[in-house]
């Protein structure tokens, strides 16, 4: 990935619709030189997938908290995904280091939401315990440039 491919990824991350001659235009290239690279970040597995991001509040998730997940040995990241990517509460997942195993992002309606989704993680025989954080308030998101 050469400095070009990074002012693409850029662009991307701002608007993910901006057309390939708006991008073009920012990084000094045409349209279809654009999209051969966006085409070949693609195909390369660079470039995962584009989203469309969405105010979580818009769902009636209005509450959310990150759980530490203590298992009583160890675990995969596919038995993590596994047994968490059913959980539609469940929005992010990953592996630590430090005590914890892993870090549990949960978004949900309200408390009893958060609660319950909490409880089913447990349900998986392997957890020993959890630690809760619930976020009070958004200060700072940046996209990933």
């Amino acid at each position: 990935m050469d400095d070009i491919d990074r002012r693409i990824l850029g662009h991307l991350l701002r608007s993910a619709r901006a057309s390939y001659q708006e991008i073009g235009s920012g990084v000094g290239l045409s349209a279809p030189a654009v999209k051969r690279r966006v085409d070949r970040m693609v195909s390369s597995g660079q470039i995962t997938g584009f989203t469309a991001l969405v105010n979580p509040a818009a769902l009636g998730w209005t509450t959310e908290a990150y759980v530490e997940v203590y298992y009583r040995d160890n675990i995969t990241p596919a038995e993590l995904r596994r047994s968490l990517e059913p959980i539609p509460q469940v929005v992010g997942v990953w592996t630590i280091a430090g005590e914890a195993d892993a870090l549990v992002h949960v978004m949900a309606t309200d408390m009893a939401e958060i609660e319950s989704t909490v409880e089913r993680i447990r349900e998986n025989t392997r957890v020993g315990r959890t630690r809760s954080s619930l976020v009070m308030s958004r200060i700072l998101e940046r996209p990933r440039t």
